[in-house]
């Protein structure tokens, strides 16, 4: 068994949707980045890269490249699952967590959890999602933008 960490921060931004897992959340603003800046799908490319040795998300898609420019986090993720799978890794769980005071996310996770799961291609229940407000501190509490957290198990190949 192989455990991987990561973490992403984005900044809001007026004129840019806000993603999250995958879901796009209504809100007057969306996180700045090169891509769709999905601080959660961006935590669990690091967990699986770190736990896998490869890097991190920042390597393997860099901000200097255009066609990564607005990508959707996911496809950046079914890409590095499918990198796993070539190198005999498989996943066994995710646990992330997103640091935000606004908006109020609860009633997305369930479909965060099923994306997740799907570019994965695990059972949605070895996904865990979960988020907190940080109540009220530092640059999520300030609403100035959001961060996540994620750690993986990754089974060696065999």
């Amino acid at each position: 068994m192989r455990i991987g960490h990561g973490y992403d921060v984005h900044r809001f931004s007026a004129g840019r949707r806000f993603i999250l897992g995958g879901v796009e959340i209504p809100y007057e603003k969306g996180l700045l980045g090169h891509s769709d800046a999905d601080v959660l799908t961006h935590a669990v490319c690091d967990a699986l890269l770190g736990a896998a040795g490869l890097g991190d998300i920042g390597g393997l898609f860099p901000d200097t490249d255009p066609k990564y420019k607005d990508a959707d986090s996911l496809l950046l993720l079914g890409e590095i699952v499918r990198r796993l799978h070539e190198l005999g890794y498989s996943i066994s769980n995710i646990d992330a967590t997103v640091l935000l005071q606004t908006p109020k996310i609860k009633d997305f996770i369930p479909q965060m959890k099923e994306n997740l799961a799907y570019c994965c291609e695990i059972l949605p229940s070895r996904v865990n999602v979960k988020a907190t407000t940080e109540e009220g501190l530092g640059f999520t509490g300030a609403k100035e933008g959001a961060a996540a957290h994620a750690v993986c198990l990754l089974e060696e190949p065999s």
